[in-house]
């Protein structure tokens, strides 16, 4: 593995931090790194779970922090981003030494702490499982704030400004759980949002294809049928249609959305379709 070469440290406050924002991306570039275009909601992942955890939430909660979580590894090993977004490289941030931010398009930031260096630039923007540093957190060494010894601290901080358990918004980050989608934010249906509603309907509706994101016809089909219960008359034939999307749009209503029952799907009937989706029943 190529050595990758730290990036200067500008100084930057708590302030610019949480103002976060969106830049451009387009084409992904050895590791995830993008550079044009406009930035879009990413899917996200767990990207630690090969590391023990070493301090769990409400051990964080129990000495007085605001929460997160610790995953010991070895000063130098790479981090990867949990979900694409916008790079904000905050150094020597009080106890948190070295911090790296990811401002997501959805609203969520993800922050790493007690890095012992930054490998991209202010405004960069990086995909899923793109690198944005190296874990430090030796004691003493520059950047690692109050560390103890050597991990990566992982929190995420919500629309609201709020720092949340990033298992919490994963829907348990792994292990044979599915991601939260972000369409209940933003309403753009994409993988994550049809593998739920493949998930759902593999629950209530007979379908037995693949839980991959990618609808098809089974897919639809599958839809069709639950939404019988929803007003749909037509044919079990895969190809959704006005009638089809009128259905869902009734789904939708009981979930927030107010908007007409016209078989138009736009971005609040999907967001309303997502909260159901988002349901941890659907995880």
């Amino acid at each position: 593995m190529s050595e990758r070469r730290p990036v200067p440290l500008p100084g930057l406050s708590r302030r610019t931090l949480l103002r976060g924002g969106t830049v451009g991306l387009g084409v992904a570039l050895g590791g995830g790194l993008i550079t044009s275009g406009t930035a879009r909601a990413a899917d996200f992942y767990h990207p630690f779970e090969a590391y023990p955890l070493t301090g769990t939430w409400q051990e964080h909660l129990d000495r007085g922090s605001l929460g997160g979580l610790d995953f010991g590894m070895g000063v130098g090993t790479e981090l990867p981003a949990a979900g694409g977004g916008t790079v904000t490289n905050i150094p020597e941030n009080g106890t948190g030494g070295h911090t790296v931010n990811i401002q997501h398009d959805n609203g969520y930031q993800t922050q790493y702490m007690h890095l012992s260096a930054f490998v991209l630039n202010n405004g960069d923007t990086v995909a899923r499982g793109g690198v944005v540093g190296l874990s430090g957190g030796e004691p003493g060494a520059p950047g690692s704030g109050s560390s103890t010894g050597p991990h990566v601290h992982w929190h995420m901080i919500d629309p609201n400004g709020t720092r949340i358990n990033p298992l919490d918004y994963l829907g348990g980050g792994g292990g044979g759980k599915l991601p939260k989608t972000s369409t209940e934010q933003d309403g753009e249906p994409g993988p994550v949002m049809w593998q739920r509603a493949q998930k759902w309907l593999s629950v209530e509706s007979g379908y037995t294809g693949p839980i991959d994101g990618d609808p098809g016809k089974a897919t639809y089909s599958a839809l069709q049928t639950n939404m019988r219960g929803y007003g749909y008359t037509g044919p079990i034939d895969g190809v959704p249609g006005t009638a089809t999307w009128s259905a869902v749009q009734r789904l939708a209503a009981k979930h927030g959305y107010g908007g007409p029952i016209d078989g138009e799907m736009g971005p609040e009937s999907w967001k309303g379709f997502a909260r159901f989706l988002n349901q941890d029943a659907w995880d």
